[in-house]
């Protein structure tokens, strides 16, 4: 019988090997990273200090800034950390806490971007009824449901996850742990692990998906019927901004956990997931605080009070 030695340590093979590579991108990504902080930050500051941004559109959006910051921060100072100092290892209970907090992150903006696909339906299929079913109760509870319902997911994989033994190849062919990049490496038989994913990560996609892109038919179909050029093109505007914010995080999460990988996929894999850990984050406040006059029409107050 071989005698298998459990390993502790993982490494975390990065991006690159080429020191200049890794300057360049050390300096291209704490930009990335700073930008995606301050401009997030801004954001959920301008929703809670200016009252003419509470309302429940505002509201998730503020609650999207937050996820935002919170997921860039899993995978980003860990980054920027390998890339100066070149020390690669991360433990394995280090690894599985970037797992539990990556799944949280991305599942709660999973829902938080249904929630808000279903608050712009009420608003523009619904008007007059709008302040009564998006009250600040139901705001709430929907809050609670993705944050909690995000937790016990993450939960649930993370849990499972702990089963995996590692006792050969230590390599992560990325610049954060996540439960796919386990599955390359365990000594253990992680079908039960990837049946997982397939079964219940399918599931909740598909419903949030069907939730995100559904009332989307019923909304296109309103506003075509929206005589006023001012109001179509706001109602556009909004909409079209929401839905380009979705399409680049199911874009990305679909090729992350749905793809199967192998050793001629890694570079697409690592690419993903730089678009999905540090370029999705920054991507949503620049998506709608451009083509947002509520937003800039804050800040404009908050710089001359």
């Amino acid at each position: 019988m071989t005698n298998l030695t459990k390993i502790i340590t993982l490494i975390l093979v990065g991006l690159t090997d080429h020191p200049p590579t890794m300057n360049g991108l050390f300096v291209l990504f704490l930009l990335i990273y700073l930008m995606t902080l301050i401009t997030n930050l801004i954001i959920f500051f301008l929703v809670i200090t200016d009252y003419h941004l509470h309302n429940p559109m505002y509201f998730f959006l503020s609650n999207l800034a937050f996820l935002d910051m919170s997921y860039s921060s899993v995978s980003g100072p860990r980054m920027l950390f390998d890339l100066v100092t070149k020390k690669r290892s991360i433990s394995l209970p280090a690894c599985t806490a970037q797992v539990f907090f990556y799944v949280y992150f991305t599942c709660s903006e999973l829902l938080l971007l249904s929630a808000m696909s279903y608050d712009r339906y009420i608003a523009i299929c619904h008007p007059l009824h709008y302040t009564q079913i998006m009250s600040w109760r139901m705001c709430g509870h929907l809050t609670v449901i993705i944050w909690v319902f995000g937790f016990i997911y993450s939960l649930v994989h993370t849990l499972c996850s702990l089963r995996l033994y590692f006792c050969g190849p230590n390599s992560i062919h990325s610049f954060f742990c996540d439960l796919p990049h386990l599955f390359q490496i365990t000594c253990t038989d992680p079908t039960i692990n990837i049946v997982l994913i397939f079964a219940l990560g399918g599931g909740v996609g598909l419903t949030a998906f069907l939730f995100t892109f559904l009332p989307y038919v019923s909304i296109f179909r309103t506003i075509l019927h929206i005589r006023g050029k001012t109001g179509k093109l706001k109602a556009f505007s909004t909409c079209t901004s929401h839905l380009l914010v979705v399409f680049i995080f199911y874009g990305s999460i679909i090729f992350i956990y749905f793809v199967p990988t192998s050793t001629n996929m890694f570079g697409a894999n690592k690419l993903f997931s730089v678009i999905s850990a540090l370029i999705n984050p920054l991507s949503n406040p620049l998506i709608y605080s451009l083509r947002n006059s509520d937003l800039k029409a804050a800040f404009r107050r908050t710089l001359n009070p």
